[in-house]
């Protein structure tokens, strides 16, 4: 299979329904080559944006990379090039547009590495994610993460929407994620995720000694910073953007100013655990972006994903997953004058 075909399938794997939920999709032509193609807006579409007509028109690909080309300057309305996606059509005009590769085509190709698989069968994988190693490619990272690794370990992955992945851990989390090998698994494993009935918890060292009830249960929507648009934050859903977040947090150990605890996340929004704990006034070690600093030598943020859940979408079997925090995070627990007992 040549390059070319390859990208080819990748791209068309990822624009099929289902998915990961609150993540966009980016994705590019289905050739490595420019091709031409001219089309005509019909009634159906009169008046609507012009990215929207596209999409309409030309299914095989996503609006996003629809937008990306018109912004790019390579779509012409009735012979004359439009660089705004809002741009309203009219019925009978004539679209030409000008197919290209994007840095995003190019990203999903198969990339050779060591990746520490915990559990693997037909239907799924589990795998222990090191710090520092991106999940899915991205504008900084369009090659050397978990989902090139994914397709170069298994062949298969290059027709399942992002190489099987159904939920994400930030570059700088370590520990569990499971990673479906069938399309039908993967629609299974997110509506599981969905309905909450994957349980994941995760180590946290976080600033601050813990005071009042051992557990807590954070019940605080989260959304984009209305202050700060790259990162994000509890909100008031009645004046910002959000969605429900709830968490349950319980104290392992404190000492001093530091406290070491687990989370158990009941819904999956971005950054949840470092926004809600930031919002207890316990900001993860070295998490600058919501207020914590470096500690005890640990480069990155303290946390890992030390357990997963979940019944087997195809025998019913329950599993269970288990992940002792890796060297860095032990050494920081120890340096703070924590004591870490293995996970019960």
């Amino acid at each position: 299979m040549t390059d070319s075909e390859l990208s080819k399938l990748i791209i068309s794997a990822a624009v099929a329904p289902g998915g990961v939920p609150d993540e966009a999709q980016e994705e590019g032509d289905t050739t490595a080559e420019m091709e031409l193609r001219q089309v005509t807006v019909p009634a159906v579409s009169h008046g609507s944006r012009l990215d929207r007509a596209l999409a309409a028109i030309v299914p095989e690909f996503s609006r996003t990379y629809l937008q990306q080309l018109i912004e790019a300057g390579v779509v012409k309305v009735g012979g004359v090039v439009v660089t705004k996606a809002s741009t309203k059509v009219k019925a009978g005009d004539e679209l030409l547009v000008e197919l290209r590769p994007t840095p995003q085509s190019q990203a999903f190709k198969p990339e050779a590495m060591a990746l520490e698989i915990v559990f693997e069968d037909a239907y799924l994988m589990v795998i222990n994610k090191p710090a520092g190693l991106v999940v899915h490619p991205a504008p900084g990272n369009w090659s050397g993460t978990l989902l090139n690794g994914l397709l170069a370990h298994d062949p298969q992955a290059v027709f399942l929407p992002r190489a099987g992945i159904v939920h994400r851990l930030d570059k700088d989390t370590s520990g569990l994620m499971v990673v479906a090998r069938q399309r039908t698994v993967m629609d299974q494993l997110v509506g599981l995720i969905a309905a909450r009935d994957v349980s994941r918890e995760y180590l946290a060292l976080a600033h601050g000694g813990w005071q009042g009830a051992k557990t807590r249960q954070v019940e605080a929507p989260i959304g984009r910073d209305p202050r700060n648009r790259l990162r994000m934050a509890v909100v008031d859903l009645e004046k910002n953007a959000g969605k429900t977040a709830s968490t349950v947090v319980t104290l392992m150990q404190s000492a001093g100013q530091y406290c070491l605890v687990k989370c158990k996340l009941h819904t999956g929004r971005t950054h949840q655990i470092r926004v809600h704990m930031a919002f207890l006034g316990h900001p993860l070690v070295s998490d600058e972006v919501y207020g914590g600093a470096p500690a005890a030598g640990l480069g990155r943020q303290g946390l890992h994903a030390c357990r997963l859940a979940f019944r087997h979408p195809v025998s019913g079997q329950a599993m269970e997953f288990k992940s002792e925090p890796p060297a860095d995070f032990q050494a920081a627990i120890a340096g703070l004058g924590l004591i870490y007992n293995q996970i019960s």
